[in-house]
């Protein structure tokens, strides 16, 4: 769609009038998403983050229909020739798999921008929260353009940008992936085990109990695919990565349940266990299906694992893109499982202007026997507001006159509506940090982009052999070891971080003891 937009830039004819119908396109469209959001009913920091996540599942799919190649021939075709790729070998699928980094470098390069931008970004009075929260019209033309103008990019860009920095960059995604993997297994047992105590309502139970058993089941049923079909004579390596995930599932649930860890932390439990082992799991499934030996992969030879029919792939792709939407969400808002509770903290409870609180002398007001000023005014140093808190702290008025007041002086920094809106959440600081928010959205667009291309590299060989091809280069897809090996090596990762987050409580109780 992007690309289709860019046409009118390497044409002649009808530049004019395309540019003047997609500019109308897109200030309908701003207009469109800005009363959408205004007539949602919820906080601004939510529906920006859903917005956000619209774009990015909008970008998968394209980059997903384009898997087919037919996109990129009909750009060839419509551009004169101008915009080519040299793929003499399996031009179709060399024409997918670069297709798709290009759209999804453009995702990433969006986010980047954005991210750049909003760098310091600490509540909406600033004026740049407005790049984030509003703004849609300019930021979906500016993404759409991206998309256009990394066709114009040459191949040789992409091929260095899918072997090497995709790859690399998709490694980084799945390692804040494991430590917000093990947050939430955490967390969904200890909710579960709440809702349950506090309400003693059986659905709790069942829930938790239910999706624990449907956990290992899944595990078992896929590592007995694993070894019916990717396992054999001369196939030690898959034989060895099954065997040691199945043996550190066995040692993880043995651990969850001893009863050291038990006592150090009762709300340990099976239920985290079986997520890290369904994950860890998927991650052993995704690296020997990426094995290069045609011998131990029935995929390289082309053979069916079992029947696949087009309604269940694309139900299944449809679901990976929004899972994968909603886990870059949650990984940008969780500062807690990734930089600290303790730094989290101190950025919420930071003042929005950036000043600290005042020294005081005065011993009464130290010791608490009256509440004394020990903030500076953000904006106004006036008898209004001076009066207003006299009177707060005599009794006569209440504590909303203040925020009333800070609502009425905000009305003076609105930004388009943004800041003076009432489901504005983010006037006395950000729910979370706008320029992370934009990195985990950058790699993920990565991450997209080897799911789709199946973790396949790019090589360039020698001159073609046709003479068809005027001795065009030969482009070939093929699978990587690396690729294997990082999810091989994540996955190990993701045992070893939860056997610490069990252990710690039992070697060093009075820092990870649970309260």
């Amino acid at each position: 769609m992007g690309a289709l937009l860019s046409i009118p830039l390497v044409g002649v004819g009808g530049s004019l009038l395309t540019s003047a119908i997609t500019g109308l396109t897109f200030c309908c469209a701003s207009t469109a998403a800005s009363s959408l959001f205004k007539s949602c009913n919820c906080q601004s920091s939510i529906a920006t983050r859903i917005a956000f996540a619209l774009i990015f599942t909008l970008d998968a799919v394209l980059a997903w229909i384009s898997l087919n190649g037919l996109i990129v021939k009909k750009i060839e075709d419509w551009s004169g020739g101008y915009l080519r790729m040299d793929c003499s070998a399996d031009r179709d699928r060399c024409y997918g798999v670069l297709a798709v980094h290009r759209i999804t470098f453009a995702l990433s390069l969006f986010h980047c921008i954005l991210g750049l931008l909003l760098i310091g970004v600490n509540d909406t009075r600033n004026k740049r929260a407005a790049i984030q929260n509003g703004w849609w019209g300019p930021k979906v033309l500016l993404w759409l353009s991206l998309i256009g103008l990394t066709f114009l990019i040459p191949n040789g860009f992409f091929i260095i940008w899918a072997n090497y920095f995709a790859l690399i960059l998709s490694f980084v995604f799945i390692l804040l992936g494991l430590v917000l993997l093990i947050d939430f297994a955490h967390t969904w047992s200890e909710t579960c085990l709440d809702k349950w105590e506090t309400t003693q309502a059986p659905f709790w139970k069942y829930t938790l109990i239910g999706s624990t058993l449907g956990m290992y089941v899944a595990v078992l049923v896929m590592t007995g695919i694993l070894y019916g079909y990717f396992t054999g004579s001369g196939c030690g390596l898959n034989i060895t990565f099954i065997t040691l995930n199945l043996f550190g599932i066995i040692v993880l649930t043995a651990l969850c349940v001893s009863p050291a860890v038990q006592e150090a932390n009762p709300r340990s439990g099976l239920a985290q266990s079986s997520i890290v082992a369904a994950y860890t799991t998927y991650l052993i499934s995704s690296a020997v299906m990426n094995h290069d030996d045609a011998h131990c992969n029935p995929i390289t030879r082309g053979r069916s694992i079992g029947p696949a029919k087009p309604m269940t792939v694309a139900l299944g792709a449809l679901f990976t893109f929004l899972a994968i939407a909603y886990s870059t969400s949650r990984a940008a808002t969780q500062s807690k499982a990734l930089v600290g509770a303790r730094k989290a903290k101190a950025n919420r409870n930071a003042p929005p202007s950036g000043y600290g609180p005042l020294a005081t002398t005065d011993p009464e007001a130290a010791s608490g026997g009256t509440d004394a000023i020990t903030s500076q005014p953000a904006r106004k140093d006036d008898l209004k507001i001076q009066a207003l808190r006299a009177a707060v702290e005599a009794g006569s008025l209440p504590a909303s006159a203040l925020e009333d007041s800070d609502d009425e002086d905000d009305d003076d920094y609105g930004d388009g509506g943004l800041s003076s809106g009432d489901n504005d959440d983010e006037k006395n600081g950000t729910r979370y940090s706008y320029a992370f928010f934009h990195f985990i959205f950058a790699i993920a667009a990565c991450y997209v982009a080897m799911l789709l291309t199946d973790w396949r590299i790019v090589k360039v060989g020698g001159p073609s052999a046709d003479p068809s091809e005027d001795g065009a280069p030969v482009v070939w897809i093929g699978r990587s070891p690396t690729a294997m090996w990082m999810r091989v090596v994540s996955s190990w990762l993701c045992s070893v971080l939860y056997a610490w987050s069990l252990i710690a409580p039992v070697l060093m109780p009075e820092r990870f003891g649970s309260d």
